[in-house]
């Protein structure tokens, strides 16, 4: 459907607005307009784009080869469309990949109601998922269909997302996930230590119990400690640097962090036949302290607590807020207090 309409331009001459809009069932899938100094060329150009579009996909659809590209064909050329510019973390690979495969992403994008959104954290959380699994799948839905409607101009109504969530949060079927407290006990970590010693004596492949009190106290995640380098070590400062260091805008960011002389212990120790420190797939090293947990009935232990573990242990030992962020390099006191549970006996009264 197209409409003209006659405007006037500042020197006194009119011209002529074509616009027009193009409608897949009952929606606005497509709009464009151009400016003519003749009614007649307005007209003429108006009658060229509706025939071309009566043929063809509206350009705006052409990224998706498709008119009503269903969800998985979104999911998809979404995640094509942000990895040409920057690799995706694989945290958000993993969730969206898994959302191709779902019942939901078999319909059609521009289909789904509300009521479909909530049958599938229904069955979501039937399967097993918790209320944060669940909700993480609503928080991905709203940034790529939102995506979608800005870059590729697909007619999703982003209300049919929140009508579903606010049903779904007063239900308490998704919610936030919640910040972890754990820390590892004192004989956990004994336990933990005494069956990495007898592994690394018979030549383990993986030195964990070096790696896991490493992690004690440098308070680096699992992913950075298998890419620290010798070559960004400097001894006469005891300092290293993280390489693209974990940040939810930036890439490719280095910072130097200090290491507390119990980690520099660590490096000094290790084998320099790689330039990596710990020469090791991170993900393998994950699997090993998981298996290990398992095998000792350690139960709701991460990796990742250990770094928990090492920020509470800096503030115990009397260092600042800025002092800490020298060593764990977290950005904000916001973001640091989510990983600092003091344990009050290690607390001194000060008089």
């Amino acid at each position: 459907m197209a409409t003209i309409k006659t405007r006037q331009r500042k020197d006194g001459s009119l011209a002529y607005l074509s616009e027009v809009r193009i409608k897949r069932g009952g929606r606005i899938v497509h709009r464009e307009s151009r400016t003519f100094d003749r009614r007649t060329q307005a007209k003429a150009w108006a009658e060229s784009r509706e025939k071309k579009f009566a043929k063809k996909i509206p350009v705006a659809k052409r990224s998706l080869n498709l008119t009503q590209p269903t969800l998985r064909k979104v999911l998809e050329k979404y995640r094509e469309d942000i990895s040409e510019v920057r690799p995706m973390g694989r945290s958000k690979t993993s969730s969206i990949r898994f959302l191709e495969k779902c019942e939901i992403a078999r319909m059609t994008a521009c289909e789904i109601k509300s009521s479909d959104i909530i049958a599938h954290v229904r069955s979501r959380r039937r399967s097993g998922a918790g209320p944060s699994t669940a909700n993480n799948d609503i928080v991905w839905l709203r940034v790529i269909l939102r995506y979608a409607r800005a870059a590729w101009d697909l007619p999703f109504d982003l209300t049919v997302i929140d009508n579903a969530s606010e049903v779904l949060k007063a239900e308490k079927l998704i919610s936030k996930a919640k910040r972890r407290s754990r820390r590892p006990t004192t004989d956990e970590l004994d336990a933990l230590t005494e069956l990495f010693e007898r592994r690394d004596k018979r030549r383990s492949n993986i030195p964990m119990n070096d790696i896991m009190w490493f992690a004690i106290h440098s308070a680096r995640r699992q992913a950075e400690i298998t890419d620290l380098l010798f070559s960004d070590n400097d001894q006469k400062s005891q300092t290293g640097a993280v390489r693209d260091l974990k940040h939810p805008t930036e890439r490719g960011r280095i910072r130097r962090f200090k290491y507390t002389s119990e980690a520099w212990e660590i490096i000094c120790r290790q084998i320099h036949d790689d330039n990596r420190i710990f020469p090791f797939e991170s993900r393998s090293v994950g699997s090993a302290f998981r298996q290990a947990c398992k095998l000792l009935d350690i139960h709701d232990l991460h990796f990742h607590d250990l770094r928990h573990e090492a920020t509470s242990r800096l503030f115990e030992a009397g260092y600042s807020i800025v002092e800490v962020q020298q060593f764990t390099l977290h950005d904000s006191w916001g973001t640091l207090s989510r990983y600092t549970h003091l344990r009050p006996e290690q607390l001194e009264i000060r008089k």
